[in-house]
């Protein structure tokens, strides 16, 4: 995890570090070989230069998005945004279902979407896997 990671996870309450602590392990295990870096404010994880999953500290709770969320089978995402964007949101760690966590990350590594490439594509998404 990058440094930049343990130090957001850090400044959140401790009932949000929990949350926070809890999601980044998950991800890390999961995806091993992605790359973590903190983008547009929060922690994000990258496949290929391609975001696949982070999460943010929002008004009142931590949500976790995974930017081709729409397109997964398993149940428990909420639609976020235009794009293909899914999210969950947690006000408590027990809150989190790890059963699930790891079958959205599971799906997150074989369903993407290639946000890489949107303004290039002008907006036009393409499915990668």
């Amino acid at each position: 995890m990058h440094e930049d990671t343990l130090w957001y996870n850090n400044a959140q309450s401790l009932a949000d570090l929990q949350i926070c602590a809890l999601l980044a392990q998950e991800i890390d295990n999961a995806l091993p070989d992605a790359q973590n870096k903190v983008w547009h404010a929060h922690p994000v994880w990258f496949l290929d230069g391609n975001p696949i999953v982070g999460y943010s500290k929002l008004k009142g709770c931590i949500r976790l998005l995974f930017w081709s969320g729409q397109s997964f089978a398993s149940p428990g995402l909420t639609a976020e945004g235009k794009f293909k964007a899914a999210e969950a949101r947690f006000v408590a760690v027990d809150q989190i279902d790890v059963v699930a966590l790891r079958a959205w990350l599971a799906e997150s590594r074989d369903i993407q979407w290639d946000y890489k490439n949107i303004v290039r594509r002008k907006g036009r998404l393409e499915r990668l896997k």
